[in-house]
């Protein structure tokens, strides 16, 4: 008979923790469930009040813009979790054509090389067993924590199995138009992860993404200028230098704010960057922008970088609370300038943020290193991931430990106080 502790009592113990995860998987998590195919099906006031005083997308005014023109392969799916009659949280999650294969970007890096040489054919087949119907917890158009808004005065641990059970609902109503076996919550912050670690029971595994790089703009910087005298002479002289180069290319940076009449442009630009993106789970249509503008009205702008009057650049950026989101970027890369184009919209977004009265810039998680360069720090970020099908849980959990996330190089342009 085997001591206690030992190889059969441990093995004893996790069969028996396997078997109360299964019956916890499988009884009600005693919320209530109100699950829309359109935010508009679901009541208005019980939404606001589940999300109120959180990011602008969750609002219905942006959720709306992504069921008007948002991408063809994104179906939109809504849920508002009760605690009796009083809504406790509201969930926001899309079904998309994904291929957990491009989760691995392709690239020069020679880690990101090998590990594509050393795939094995399970995993091969991993990757296409989950590439028509993905159903994700979050936001593809955006990185942050925009899968669950949870009411004021509410528990966000206690609701997570709530929101496990309402991702298992739409799974399950998903039959009827095809499976969604792999399910995906995005993007988690480290405080969001402990709140959320009861989707561990539920059969989630975490896997690290790639970092949100934040500017904090202290109230002592008014304006840009202020935030040029803060760089160290390194730096200041970068930026200024950005801002020549663009001036002898003969281009100029100004706010757009006739939208729709450039919205053919604006999109071009945008898949010319796209295309050079090893990470494309969608495509926003040409109608997207537009839309955008008109729904979230002022926290909206649009920065744009002319040369002999053409538009050969822009960015995109929205005012969520007191954080300026920038977010979508296109530029002509045939231009011959198109790097220090996309360098002076970076700079332009700080100077537009402070306009704004916003107190840090979410730059988002491409180009690691420049934006670094403009003193952003990584902010780590965490998705969950489940599959339906436990052999191929288990392969994925093992890719997903490997899949390569970006870093950020250790940099502070800014000077140091004496």
């Amino acid at each position: 008979m085997a001591a206690d502790g030992g190889p059969s009592r441990r093995l004893l113990d996790r069969l028996a923790s396997a078997r109360a995860r299964h019956r916890e998987r499988h009884r009600p998590s005693g919320f209530g469930f109100a699950i829309g195919d359109s935010i508009r099906y679901l009541d208005a006031a019980h939404w606001d009040a589940a999300c109120a005083g959180q990011s602008l997308f969750l609002q219905r005014r942006y959720l709306q813009v992504l069921e008007e023109a948002g991408p063809d392969n994104l179906t939109p799916r809504y849920a508002l979790i009760f605690s009796g009659r009083e809504p406790v949280a509201a969930v926001v999650m899309q079904v998309a054509t994904v291929s957990a294969a491009r989760l691995l970007k392709a690239g020069r890096s020679t880690e990101r090389s090998r590990l594509r040489r050393a795939l094995t054919p399970a995993v091969r087949r991993a990757g296409e067993a989950v590439r028509e119907r993905v159903l994700v917890c979050g936001n593809l158009l955006s990185w942050g924590p925009h899968a669950v808004g949870f009411a004021p005065g509410e528990a966000p641990d206690s609701i997570w199995p709530g929101v496990a059970e309402a991702i298992y609902r739409v799974r399950r109503a998903e039959r009827l138009s095809g499976q969604a076996d792999f399910a995906l919550v995005k993007d988690l912050s480290a405080p969001e992860m402990e709140q959320a670690s009861a989707l561990r029971r539920f059969g989630y595994r975490p896997v690290e993404s790639d970092p949100n790089m934040v500017l904090a703009l202290p109230a002592t910087w008014r304006g840009y200028d202020d935030y040029l005298a803060s760089l160290n002479a390194k730096y200041k002289n970068a930026a200024r230098r950005i801002q020549k180069d663009l001036a002898q290319a003969g281009c100029v940076i100004e706010r757009l704010d006739d939208i729709a009449g450039h919205a053919d442009r604006l999109h071009a630009l945008f898949l010319d960057v796209l295309r050079n993106a090893a990470v494309r789970p969608v495509t926003l249509p040409p109608g997207f922008f537009p839309t955008l503008a008109e729904a979230v009205a002022d926290d909206f702008r649009c920065l744009v970088v002319r040369r002999e009057g053409e538009i050969v650049g822009f960015i995109s950026m929205l005012r969520d609370g007191e954080t300026a989101v920038a977010y979508y970027v296109g530029f002509d890369r045939q231009s011959g300038v198109g790097n220090t184009v996309y360098l002076g919209l970076l700079h332009a977004v700080i100077g537009e943020a402070l306009r704004l009265g916003c107190r840090r810039i979410s730059f988002g998680r491409t180009a690691l290193e420049p934006k670094s360069g403009l003193g952003a720090r990584p902010e780590r970020l965490w998705l969950w991931t489940r599959h339906r099908v436990p052999d191929v849980n288990v392969v994925l959990r093992q890719l997903l430990r490997v899949v390569p996330h970006g870093e950020a190089l250790d940099r502070n342009p800014f000077k140091i106080d004496d």
